[in-house]
Parts: C-alpha cells; structure tokens; sequence
C-alpha cells in the first residue's frame, strides 16, 4: 500500500473515530447485543431495528468505548448498514472479516465495503483485528437475535 493511501485510510478512520455515526440510543429497538474485547477492553453495545419484514436493517445505534479503531469501525458500519437486507448485512461482515485476514480486497470488495476498506492495513496488527470487528460481530448478533424474536 503506498504511503498516500495509507495516509488517507488513515484520515478516514481518524474521522470516524471522532464523530461517529450512528452512536447514540434506539429506544424501539428489536435487539441489542453486548461485546467486549478482553484484550483491550473494549467495549460494545449494538442495536437494531429491522423493517416490518425482518428482513432490512431499518435503524441501528451503538454506545462503546475503546479505541479509535474499534470506534471509526462502529461508526463507518452504521453508514453502511443501514437500509440493507440481512443477506447483504451478512456479506458486509464476511467481506470485512476477510478483509482483515490479511486476504486481498477485490474491486467489487472496495464498492461493497466504502470506507470499510480503510480498515485493510489493521491486518498486519493482530492485536487490532478484534477492535475492528468488535461492532460487526456485535451487529451480526443483533440482527440474528431481532429475527429470532420475530418468530
């Protein structure tokens, strides 16, 4: 990765980390799920309230308090996930996940993932791979956890 890019990922997760989106609560939500990275100590709360359906993300909020990645994670996923189905959800995380294996995005995983791709370089910091996933693990708990209850 050449040192521009580099640098702007890293202004792209500077920014997120300072005025994350979608931080706050949702009263009505459908689910909430708890995840702490012991680690760091990081920790998470994500909720989410899917459409009449059950089967689109209509709202999600998060509340946490870790470090600049786990937050800008949190906050870029909030942009991304909202008004999605649970299939696309689903594949929003798994692209993520292996994106932080260490595996080598597509172009097609550049669009899906946005500002997500920022993430890459957190590969090559092993310690920092459950920071970033701690709001997408945390969502897709949640999510899982609002189907159930629809049933």
């Amino acid at each position: 990765m050449s040192d521009p890019l580099a640098s702007l990922y890293q202004e792209v997760i500077l920014d997120h980390s300072r005025r994350r989106a979608g931080e706050g609560e949702l009263p009505d939500a459908d689910a909430a799920h708890f995840e702490r990275n012991p680690t760091c100590g990081d920790e998470l709360t994500m909720r989410v309230r899917l459409d009449a359906t059950g089967e689109r993300v209509k709202a999600l909020a998060w509340q946490g308090d870790g470090c600049s990645i786990s937050m800008a994670s949190a906050s870029v996923l909030s942009e991304l996930a909202v008004g999605r189905t649970v299939e696309e959800v689903d594949e929003l995380v798994s692209t993520f996940r292996e994106l932080l294996r260490r595996r080598e995005p597509s172009e097609a995983d550049e669009e899906l993932l946005e500002d997500a791709i920022a993430f890459r370089g957190v590969a090559k910091f092993v310690m920092r791979v459950k920071c970033a996933m701690l709001a997408w693990v945390a969502l897709e708990a949640a999510v899982a956890e609002a189907r159930v209850s629809r049933d």
